[in-house]
């Protein structure tokens, strides 16, 4: 979740140290370590992994999970590497690092569709469309598919395509509060929640309503060579974790209770949680028969094949990829509960 949540370092290095007392408690017997990547500090985002933990899940699948402390690493190259089992991911990296090479393969669709949406401020009566932001501005995150995908955005709505990108990070959403920037892509269940607790309500647009692909927009990633070579224990860790993501997707305020529960004092506004929670409920977490996890081959060719057509993707040598992967071999259904399973 590109968002800002309040610093956490003493709660996780408390989380740490936990994790390291129970492992030596266990001793000789201790269960199956499995290192977890988060892309950012705990949201909403997590809540699925946070229930698992929480309600003991994990342990009771014979599983030691430890939620490795956020850093400038992303959690695409700390899983590539091996450094981390698992992590979180988005649709539009996993893209890029998976066709640079990297050894990861997305085990579970956390949000079956774009969480993200094109904001502008709400009293921004010149902008009724993504069209009427030809030469305006984009506050940007850096990733290489951002403008291809705003460019087409606004294509699609009927304008040219003709924006500057100014990249900001997180700072963008402050920016566009302030004015500096006319546009930019929020998470809607955090920051555009956020904003209307701070009184600074977003005009949003869906990608989707104009044509655009739709995206897993959050993945669980593995590491490829530990997938294949702890495949019980990688079935055991992706069911608890889906389990935990359906209990939020059926008791959204039972899974908020639990990602507070796993996480004192780190989040500040409990209305946030709750809110952020229910929407993601309410429309992100379940496909289409209100399960939670799947995937299928059409979203990945839509979206990523997209990624990779735009000329963005890149591979180990720095060069475009000039045609499409087989995008079947990036993603699995494979350690889901068989009722979460697709063919």
């Amino acid at each position: 979740m590109r968002t800002s949540v309040p610093k956490i370092v003493a709660v996780l290095g408390a989380l740490l140290l936990l994790a390291a007392c129970g492992s030596a408690a266990q001793g000789g017997s201790s269960p199956q370590k499995i290192r977890v990547a988060l892309d950012w500090t705990p949201n909403t985002n997590h809540t699925g992994l946070f229930v698992a933990q929480q309600e003991g899940w994990f342990r009771q699948a014979g599983l030691d999970v430890e939620f490795l402390p956020y850093n400038q690493t992303a959690p695409e190259t700390l899983v590539g590497t091996g450094a981390a089992d698992f992590g979180i991911s988005f649709q539009d990296l996993f893209t890029y690092a998976k066709g640079s090479g990297a050894d990861i393969t997305s085990v579970m669709a956390i949000l079956q569709h774009w969480a993200s949406e094109v904001a502008v401020k709400a009293d921004r009566a010149d902008i009724t469309s993504p069209k009427d932001l030809d030469g305006k501005t984009y506050g940007g995150f850096g990733s290489p598919g951002e403008v291809p995908k705003m460019r087409t955005i606004i294509q699609d709505a009927g304008g040219r395509g003709d924006f500057q990108n100014v990249t900001l990070g997180t700072s963008a959403y402050e920016a566009l509060y302030s004015g500096q920037v006319d546009f930019t892509e929020p998470f809607v269940a955090w920051e555009g929640i956020e904003a209307q607790l701070r009184n600074e309500p977003l005009k949003t647009f869906k990608y989707t309503d104009y044509g655009f692909p739709d995206s897993y927009n959050v993945l669980l990633m593995g590491n490829s060579t530990w997938l294949r070579q702890h495949p019980d224990q990688a079935r055991a860790f992706v069911q608890a974790a889906q389990r935990g993501y359906q209990l939020a997707a059926d008791d959204p305020a039972k899974g908020a209770r639990d990602l507070e529960a796993a996480n004192p004092g780190v989040f500040t506004e409990p209305e946030l949680v709750s809110r952020s929670q229910d929407m993601l409920a309410k429309s992100y977490l379940k496909d289409d028969q209100g399960k939670v996890g799947t995937q299928t081959l059409a979203r990945w060719q839509g979206f990523s094949g997209f990624l990779v057509d735009s000329g963005s993707v890149v591979d180990a040598d720095g060069k475009p990829l000039t045609t499409r992967p087989d995008f079947g071999t990036w993603f699995t259904n494979d350690y889901l509960t068989p009722a979460g399973s697709t063919s």
